[in-house]
């Protein structure tokens, strides 16, 4: 057997290829602006396309989307060509409002929904009060002679002043040729009310023609009261939906304790600078990321990285904001300050996240942005068809069936079927130590059946340490070459290469000054230094540039690869001087989480970059049958392809550089919360704890997601698609029975809040 190894692939890269890395994945933001705006005055799928669209259409918007359960919107726009202020006023020429100058959106957005419970709640008591009396005057005392005139002047009240949000909204919508639920409740009860004006001042237009003039200020004022309350309960149960986010902001310490000139002093988070040295007492939240100055203490980090033990921190050691310090007291350099943490990082992936659409919401889209003027041409429609051929009674009755009709369709349960059911269901992975980035990935995970795992950092710890080295046969000269060992991997950032550095020991030394350093991607490095080259990598690069094995350490290979050892060699020219054994231990939950997949019958499969010999032992303990060694960053990301043209829904995971292209390809990309900023960046859903068991929660989580999307979906189109049909009398003929407005309006208010209810049952599932 020949000696094997493959190098971790893309070892050591530069840090010029990482940061260019960064620069072109980010490019976009170099010159756009991507902003989320809390937005007031939403109520339906109808307002929030109104506001989509609107915003797409403005010059300097490449996108934009608007989240109906939250009320925020988020636009991708350049300064130069319009301003956050322009956006606003745009917004606000439709009826509603975008505000541009807040600090905190999540405050700003919680803080003006309370407001609007609050005023929602004041309403639906007064008129609740007004409407009272006309209904008894409708239902019990309607041959009083005055009890038309008293209904009128209180409904008109209720009406009017109550519900003019309403009529204010319509007139703007209208003005820009756009309709939404307001438009259907004010068309509604303008047009009862109307009806029963003219009905209360003029009777003997119907009592010539033989009819008794009906009115309808009870179906009128109980519509706008029932509406009002259904908007209260829908918006007290959105609230619920963002309890995740709230948890999370609620990790955020409101003051801190600086050390100024040797003096504490306790200012507000928010003034907090780089370099500022916070003090953190026992039982205390790290406010900042940063790094140990003085003292020593036992740090509770499971809110960022799920691991249950406190962590011990001393001087130099790096700590983290919204996590707990337990016993002794800690003076922090503060290094990242608000939006710069990692916690505040978590917390606005959560936020976009939530505000993301899934590819079924685009349905739901499509048909709410043509549903309102549908019902209005359906409303309409149903009192022709009545006045043409319901005889005597046609004109009431079909003006009863144009009011029922626009009382009863509600486009609000469509659009908050698939936005409340995301939000939950983000929010509760998040609960879970599992991010997910954008509803598209929440809802194909469900789909998966083939998962692959990158095997270092992902299946084992990802914490390589050298177990053995061996010199070629009477080697000469030995500290020179370990010096030039540890001079060359001292330049590299690679954790192999820090393996062997820690491992030589010659911290104290300085390393050597090389003349040239080159980074052989996914084989290893060439240098050159004391008029020689060297090479560090793998059996590949060696055997390429014509390197031959001394028997001894041949031998030795054979022993380390049964052993399940990464191997990487050090040679001259000619010959391998030394050979590597590298180790890295198997995560004690990976097993148990690999098995659990196979369970719910999904394939796993292992890509390596290390050798087929080390790759074989690491997948036979761990239960793994199919896996591919010595993988260059390419070979994954076809192999992914590979798989998907066989009709695979394929996840990827991964934790390192190595591993972008791969997650780039994959249907799903899930990243490991202890591997590399671009990993992260990539991939779509992020595992903090980088334990394998939360890959099978993110699938349950999936398909608990859909399946209450997909209810809500069900219940919304059949509640409209039977609604509309009794509202505009299709039984009347038949069974003489017809919806009562007033009934109507309690349908449709009640609607929404049942979607908004059935996805709030996401949050009590049990993730395992």
């Amino acid at each position: 057997m020949s000696p094997t190894s493959q190098l971790h692939p893309l070892y050591n890269p530069p840090k010029l290829f990482l940061l260019l890395a960064v620069i072109l994945n980010n490019k976009h933001s170099l010159v756009m602006t991507k902003a989320i705006y809390p937005v007031t005055g939403m109520s339906c799928a109808g307002c929030s396309g109104s506001v989509e669209s609107m915003l797409k259409a403005q010059p300097g918007v490449t996108d934009a989307g608007v989240n109906l359960a939250n009320h925020t919107a988020w636009v991708d726009f350049n300064e130069k060509q319009i301003s956050a202020t322009k956006l606003q006023e745009v917004i606000r020429s439709i009826g509603y409002d975008l505000i541009i100058d807040s600090v905190d959106t999540n405050k700003t957005v919680s803080e003006a929904r309370e407001k609007n419970i609050h005023s929602l709640k004041t309403k639906i008591i007064l008129s609740s009060i007004l409407s009272l009396p006309v209904v008894v005057l409708g239902m019990i005392f309607m041959n009083w002679q005055y009890s038309p005139w008293i209904s009128m002047l209180l409904s008109a009240i209720v009406i009017f002043w109550f519900g003019r949000t309403f009529y204010i909204n319509a007139i703007k919508q209208a003005k820009h040729l756009k309709a939404n639920m307001d438009t259907l409740v004010a068309l509604s009860t303008f047009i009862a009310f109307s009806f029963s004006v003219f009905n209360t001042i003029w009777p003997e237009f119907w009592h010539n023609r033989g009819l008794h003039p009906h009115v309808y200020y009870e179906s009128a004022a109980v519509i706008i009261t029932f509406i009002l309350l259904g908007k209260y309960l829908e918006e007290k149960a959105k609230g619920k939906t963002s309890s995740s986010i709230r948890k999370l902001m609620g990790l955020q310490p409101t003051t801190v304790t600086l050390l100024k000139n040797h003096v504490l002093v306790e200012v507000p988070i928010h003034e907090i600078v780089t370099n500022d040295l916070v003090v953190v007492k026992p039982g205390d939240r790290i406010p900042v990321d940063g790094s140990v100055s003085d003292g020593s203490s036992f740090v509770d980090e499971s809110t960022i990285t799920g691991e249950p033990l406190p962590v011990l921190k001393s001087k130099d050691t790096k700590v983290f904001a919204g996590t707990i310090n337990q016993k002794g007291t800690l003076t922090i350099k503060a290094e990242q300050v608000g939006s710069e943490t990692i916690l505040s990082h978590i917390i606005k992936m959560v936020e976009q996240a939530q505000g993301s659409k899934a590819p079924v919401q685009q349905l739901a889209d499509k048909i709410a942005g043509i549903f309102v003027p549908t019902v209005m041409g359906i409303a309409l429609l149903s009192m022709i068809i009545w006045i043409l051929l319901g005889g005597e009674k046609g004109v009431i009755q079909g003006i009863l069936a144009l009011v029922t009709v626009l009382a009863v369709a509600c486009p609000c349960a469509l659009g908050l079927a698939t936005p409340t059911a995301i939000m939950v269901g983000v929010g509760k992975g998040a609960e879970n130590n599992i991010l997910i980035k954008d509803a598209e990935s929440l809802e194909i995970a469900h789909k998966i059946n083939t998962v692959v795992l990158d095997k270092t950092g992902t299946i084992t710890e990802g914490k390589p340490e050298v177990v053995d080295i061996v010199w070629v046969d009477n080697l000469s000269e030995l500290r020179t070459y370990r010096e030039i060992l540890y001079s060359i991997e001292s330049l590299s950032e690679h954790p192999l290469a820090e393996a062997v550095v820690k491992y030589l020991g010659l911290e104290t030394k300085s390393p050597l000054k090389t003349a040239h350093f080159e980074s052989l991607t996914g084989m290893g490095i060439r240098a050159h230094l004391n008029n020689e080259t060297f090479l560090v990598g793998s059996e590949k690069l060696m055997l390429e540039n014509g390197i031959s094995f001394s028997d001894s350490i041949t031998r030795k290979i054979l022993q380390w690869e049964q052993d399940s050892n990464t191997v990487i060699f050090f040679s001259d020219q000619k010959q391998a001087i030394a050979a590597i054994a590298i180790a890295d231990a198997i995560k004690h939950t990976s097993k148990q989480a690999i098995s659990k997949l196979k369970e719910i019958g999904i394939d796993v499969i292992m890509l390596t970059g290390d050798n087929k010999s080390t790759a074989a032992s690491v997948a036979s303990k761990v239960g793994i049958t199919r896996f591919e060694a010595s993988m260059l960053p390419s070979d994954k990301g076809e192999y992914i392809k590979k798989l998907q043209s066989e009709g695979r829904i394929v996840a990827m995971i991964g934790d390192g550089i190595n591993d972008s292209q791969a997650l780039a390809q994959a249907d799903v990309s899930i990243a490991m919360g202890k591997g590399s900023d671009i990993a992260m960046e990539i991939a779509k859903i992020t595992i903090i704890t980088s334990d394998l068991n939360h890959i099978a929660k993110a699938i349950q989580l999936s398909k608990q997601t859909m399946k209450t999307i997909k209810q809500n979906l069900f219940w919304a189109f059949i509640y409209n698609l039977i609604g509309i049909p009794l509202a505009a009398g299709i039984l009347y003929p038949f069974t003489g029975f017809q919806f009562d407005p007033m009934i109507a309006g309690a349908a449709m208010a009640l609607s929404s809040v049942s979607v908004v209810s059935n996805s709030l049952r996401l949050r009590k599932i049990k993730l395992s």
